[in-house]
């Protein structure tokens, strides 16, 4: 990918607002993920339905931040970070994946390049190559789901991490469907905020 297409951006807009932009982002993607899952499970108990899917919450709100790191922020070092600020959160909050945090840190390559993936997909159909968007983000995410779920059953492969039993069953669902869930609605909701914000 050349470096016109990572430093483009889908909508032109004011240098406060760029900058606006870009922390609001750097902030969702490393604080949603530390502070969410404890602020539910505090307010309304860990048995909560919501607080213990609460990697729904914050799996949204950082697909999210990434999509919308494609449409509107340029710069490879900006895309690198903004990739791989989500999952450094989620293990040191460690509320997330719970006692499951340091068999997860093995993943955590798969996740960087897994989110990247989303970001420079987006960005090289939908921003560079103006595709449509639902086509743009379906294979982006069709991509990112089978990095880490690929990685997964590859490391489950060779028994870096359990291939079966409670802890492979949940790893297989957080790391499998909660991503196509959480990636789906990201989207959605990626969608809606440029139209809100930036369609005229």
């Amino acid at each position: 990918m050349n470096e016109s297409i990572l430093n483009k951006k889908a909508y032109d807009l004011t240098r406060n607002k760029e900058i606006a932009q870009t922390i609001l982002i750097a902030i969702g993607l490393f604080l949603v993920p530390l502070f969410i899952p404890a602020i539910l499970q505090a307010v309304l108990g860990s048995t909560n339905v919501i607080a213990s899917n609460s990697q729904i919450i914050v799996g949204s709100i950082v697909n999210t931040g990434l999509i919308m790191t494609a449409i509107n922020i340029g710069g490879l070092k900006k895309l690198l970070l903004f990739a791989s600020l989500p999952s450094i959160s989620a293990i040191a909050g460690g509320y997330i994946f719970g006692p499951l945090s340091v068999v997860t840190v093995y993943m955590l390559p798969a996740i960087w390049i897994g989110n990247l993936s989303l970001i420079l997909l987006v960005k090289y159909f939908f921003v560079g190559k103006k595709a449509k968007y639902v086509a743009s983000l379906v294979t982006a995410s069709l991509v990112k789901v089978a990095i880490i779920f690929g990685v997964l059953n590859m490391f489950m492969a060779i028994t870096l991490i359990p291939s079966s039993g409670a802890v492979a069953s949940t790893l297989r669902y957080s790391l499998g469907l909660f991503q196509i869930i959480t990636v789906t609605v990201g989207a959605v909701i990626s969608f809606g905020i440029t139209k809100l914000l930036y369609s005229k």
